[in-house]
């Protein structure tokens, strides 16, 4: 094995071995359908009044996925459902299938077939569309909604336990019905030359669930939420960018072969709901991001995160230049700063509450950034999918692959301590081999992925209120539940009346960080804490509750700038009672890097308001880019050590 070091900051040396893989290993393709085949069956149901699919007469049997897989001492896996199992009636309390994950499984095929030409996934794509066209309810006052769950024998679960809203699953938009939206549009888009006759049939139910949406959904277009004094759309399905986005991506894939004028509308619609959503900045919480649900707004989340995947391509297909600049921002500034604070955590809700990381979210980040990069042709964003999908093959918390390209499995995932859940059910193994498909027709980003290792990171990090010396009559508080109904606190939170201290003595560090004081802010509060000498927060700084599920707000408030080498930090309350869950701290350059394949790479990603540089031993190829993900500089620099810019707001690549 080789080693090599690069230095950044203060002279920091990072060393760790660089594996070398064979020709084979770096151009066999990474798709491998064997464990999504392995998750098919074929089911034929019984009668049940308003469900049918194509030809179903004449092919009772329709395409269904097994929800789970579990290994067995063997290393084989056996396939089982959700909820509690009967084995007296061979029942599951919700079922064995679901449409979630009929619809994203035939986007894999429909994907697969597209970029391959296979047979036999043209067969499977058909199959599981049929299936999930059979879940659709085809009339009464229902029609256009999807049934979630079914039995092995075929039965319909409409009503599961434990129970889903909405119930019965087929009342209201849901994100099954998003993710149909999604399939049936990328399905009339694959068929329509294959099979008229059958891309005929999914346009009617694509339309039909068009319809279930205007009248249960855009009724409302136009209307806003008022959530803690902002305004949000009212119009998303289930109040979630998330699941409209994926909504969005079917709509897309419909639009851009013809489609209907009601869907091209819906499609717009749609696209403003999402992108209204986009929020903060280089300094200031969500630090760009486009928030996935319209009621809070202190809560991101990976899992479903293609908001900018759907934005870029609506941008594209709708010739809206508006539509994608929010997608940027979300790609240029948010992803730099979530990839060296930690990665796609399934619960920034704002502090790292729930760091277990799924290939959903993986994917999400990736998909969404390539499409970006396809509207804008900013290569920066490929870069940083790369740096993504690394994830997949040991650049994770547990520093082990997440995918197996000898057997298609993927992990169903990783807790922040590093635990791997070896369980390789239905959605990570869908997730994680679009992302595949995605990288074999990207071997550029392939390649960069292939260095899964994560050599260093330094990024946002949270220290608790309840870890300060607490002075004055501040005292801790363990809640009965961390959930507020729109955010969580991350465990206890410290209450601090009217002269009351908090005080923390911080690790020493060579650079200027952003102190982010994480704060229950609520309406008509006479609070205020006062940070040592950098700012004040308000606690009353907080709008009308509104729609919001829970009053007031659990945010990250910017107060200032913290110099380089101080490690005291206090927190002083006057007024009223003040809550404070915790601090993040944000280092002025933040970084990332990952090695593997023989190479380095690291990501460096500015809260700067001026230009900054950071040390580099060389060789090394520089790609600086400001905060829209423009490229400013490129340089291949040589010598021992190089001084690396990093724009403010901007993110920088260094590939030794």
């Amino acid at each position: 094995m080789k080693r090599r070091s690069v230095l950044f900051g203060s002279g920091l040396a990072l060393t760790a071995p660089l594996l070398n893989p064979t020709p084979a290993e770096a151009s066999a393709p990474l798709t491998n359908l064997a464990h999504l085949d392995f998750l098919s069956e074929r089911v034929t149901p019984p009668a049940q009044a308003g469900h049918t699919t194509y030809r179903l007469a004449d092919t009772p049997a329709v395409g269904m996925l097994w929800t789970y897989a579990e290994p067995n001492p063997d290393g084989s896996y056996r396939r089982i459902g959700g909820g509690t199992y009967d084995p007296a009636t061979d029942t599951y309390g919700q079922g064995a299938y679901n449409a979630d994950d009929v619809a994203r499984a035939a986007v894999v095929y429909l994907r697969h077939w597209r970029q391959t030409g296979a047979a036999s996934s043209r067969e499977a794509s058909y199959q599981l569309l049929r299936g999930l066209t059979y879940l659709q309810t085809a009339t009464g006052p229902n029609a256009g909604n999807v049934i979630l769950w079914m039995q092995p024998d075929g039965t319909l679960n409409p009503s599961a336990d434990p129970p889903e809203l909405p119930d019965p699953s087929d009342s209201g938009p849901s994100y099954w019905l998003a993710r149909t939206l999604w399939a049936l549009g990328e399905g009339y888009a694959a068929w329509r030359s294959a099979d008229r006759e059958f891309a005929a049939f999914l346009r009617q139910r694509l339309d039909l669930a068009v319809t279930a949406l205007q009248r249960q959904v855009l009724i409302r277009y136009g209307e806003r939420l008022l959530i803690d004094g902002d305004e949000a759309p009212a119009w998303l399905i289930v109040d979630g960018a998330d699941a409209t986005a994926e909504a969005v991506l079917g709509l897309c894939a419909y639009a851009e072969v013809g489609g209907t004028s009601a869907a091209r509308r819906a499609l717009r619609q749609f696209a403003e709901g999402i992108a209204a959503l986009s929020d903060g900045g280089v300094r200031e919480w969500p630090f760009g991001a486009v928030r996935p649900w319209a009621l809070s707004l202190s809560l991101w989340h990976a899992w479903g995160s293609q908001m900018p995947a759907a934005l870029a391509r609506a941008g594209q297909v709708l010739g809206d230049p508006g539509l994608v600049r929010p997608a940027v921002t979300d790609s240029a500034v948010f992803t730099p700063w979530l990839l060296t604070s930690g990665g796609p955590d399934n619960g920034r809700l704002p502090t790292r509450v729930d760091r277990t990381q799924i290939a959903y979210g993986v994917d999400s980040r990736l998909q969404s950034l390539l499409a970006v990069a396809g509207a804008t042709g900013r290569t920066g964003f490929r870069g940083l999918a790369g740096i993504v999908a690394a994830w997949y093959f040991g650049a994770n918390p547990a520093g082990v692959p997440a995918y197996d390209p000898a057997t298609g499995r993927t992990i169903d995932g990783i807790a922040g301590d590093g635990t791997v859940n070896r369980n390789s059910g239905a959605e990570s193994t869908i997730h994680g081999l679009l992302s595949m498909l995605a990288l074999d027709a990207s071997p550029d980003v392939a390649a960069l992925a292939r260095q899964g290792r994560i050599l260093d990171r330094i990024g946002s990090t949270t220290v608790e209120a309840e870890q300060g010396q607490l002075g004055g009559g501040a005292t801790v508080v363990t809640p009965p539940s961390a959930w507020t109904g729109e955010s969580s606190f991350s465990g206890g939170y410290v209450r601090m009346p009217a002269g009351a201290t908090v005080r923390w003595q911080l690790p020493a560090f060579d650079q200027p960080r952003l102190v982010l004081p994480v704060v229950d802010l609520r309406p008509g509060s006479s609070a205020v804490t006062h940070w040592s000498s950098l700012g004040a927060v308000r606690h009353g700084d907080i709008g009308a509750q509104g729609a919001s599920p829970a009053p007031g707000a659990l945010l990250p408030v910017t107060v200032g700038e913290l110099a380089a080498g101080r490690t005291d930090l206090v927190a002083t309350a006057t007024g009223g009672e003040a809550v404070l869950d915790a601090v993040m701290l944000e280092p002025l350059v933040s970084r990332l890097v990952i090695g593997g394949a023989g190479r380095q790479t690291a990501l460096l990603r500015s809260a700067a308001r001026t230009p900054q540089t950071v040390r580099v031993s060389g060789p090394a190829v520089i790609e600086t880019y400001d905060a829209a993900g423009v490229r400013r500089g490129k340089v291949t620099a040589a010598g021992a050590t190089v001084r690396v810019p990093v724009l403010p707001g901007g993110f920088t690549l260094v590939r030794r």
